[in-house]
């Protein structure tokens, strides 16, 4: 079972200090025990232990750094939401795959926001903008918010700031199965709580520092029971030798498992394993032992957003992906909403 999230070193932000949250969680860390260092930046935060890169890239993911959001305007969140809303950036996992690994470039460490009012209250202009539409806030964009929120508290206040909004939902999306926190939240069906789920052997060899499938499973029948609609992204589905087995399996477990008011008001999103080149290189130096296929002559070429392009499944696989994965959702699951396959 893994263990709840405890940084081994945490970085403060002077200006954090300003802010009720960074002087708690301060007090918190010094009464666990847990190194405290000041920073003027989190771009300052270097010459972390360690006597290579391997060493210092792993305590860099148990590293916290606690910080001010500067920048207020919100990322688009497609398909998924309208926006993302930054709590939190970087992830304790070790998902070899992930795209954070580009994304944070030489700072895996994690990094979370204490001026959350005043992030609501860039949440609640955009919301006002849109109004009478509702405004989506995905969550997770940058972390795995659930990791890191039994220190912080962060998306509990959000559930329940989008629990009282007019014009506003929350969706977030974790492979940790910490919830109990979140439980008695008010969220009045406003939070989408997603679970990413995949085959027993794509968490076993690609997803280390996370919860374990049953655990998922388990967490996700608790927060069904208390009330939150519920939603699986199966990601990435990748094609190992028996994949069809394996998510068969999955879906198996899944409805096994799952009480049966669980399963009203469900959806499923599907995503295919995808890289890119500087993916791959970063995933190589950081995992070089990685299981994990990155042969760009069996892939094809997709064109991405700003320039960059991922190398995704041949269309004959992601037909095939689809239809395997989208009957497992109609056999076990009828009722549920398919919301997409990317």
């Amino acid at each position: 079972m893994v263990k709840p999230f405890v940084p081994q070193l945490v970085y403060i932000e002077p200006r954090a200090l300003d802010y009720p949250l960074g002087r708690e969680l301060k007090d918190k860390f010094e009464k666990m025990g847990v190194e405290i260092r000041q920073t003027t930046s989190h771009n300052q935060v270097r010459n972390l232990p360690g006597d290579n890169h391997f060493q210092q890239y792993r305590v860099a993911k148990s590293t916290l750094v606690i910080g001010v959001r500067k920048t207020l305007k919100f990322d688009t969140s497609k398909p998924s939401a309208e926006y993302a809303i930054p709590f939190a950036t970087g992830c304790m996992g070790h998902c070899h795959y992930c795209y954070l690994q580009t994304t944070m470039g030489s700072k895996p460490y994690i990094r979370t926001y204490v001026n959350v009012d005043e992030i609501f209250e860039a949440a609640d202009q955009y919301m006002a903008e849109r109004a009478p539409e509702f405004t989506r806030f995905e969550a997770s964009c940058t972390s795995d918010i659930v990791g890191v929120d039994h220190l912080t508290h962060t998306l509990k206040k959000a559930i329940e700031h989008f629990g009282v909004s007019e014009f506003g939902k929350l969706r977030f999306v974790t492979k940790f199965a910490h919830v109990d926190h979140l439980l008695d939240a008010k969220h009045n069906e406003k939070t989408r709580f997603r679970f990413s789920m995949n085959a027993d052997y794509v968490i076993k060899y690609l997803e280390p520092g996370t919860s374990r499938l049953d655990e998922r499973i388990e967490a996700a029948a608790k927060v069904a029971k208390a009330g939150y609609p519920l939603g699986f992204i199966i990601a990435p589905i990748y094609l190992y030798d028996d994949w069809k087995a394996g998510y068969q399996t999955l879906f198996e477990k899944l409805e096994a498992k799952l009480p049966a008011y669980a399963t009203k008001n469900l959806t499923f999103e599907l995503i295919q394993h995808r890289f890119t080149k500087p993916a791959k290189r970063v995933i190589e130096k950081n995992y070089p032992m990685t299981k994990l296929e990155m042969d760009e002559e069996k892939r094809q070429y997709k064109w991405g957003r700003y320039g960059i392009g991922k190398y995704v499944y041949k269309k004959d696989e992601q037909t095939d992906i689809k239809e395997t994965l989208g009957g497992y959702i109609e056999k076990f699951f009828p009722k549920a909403e398919l919301e997409y396959f990317t």
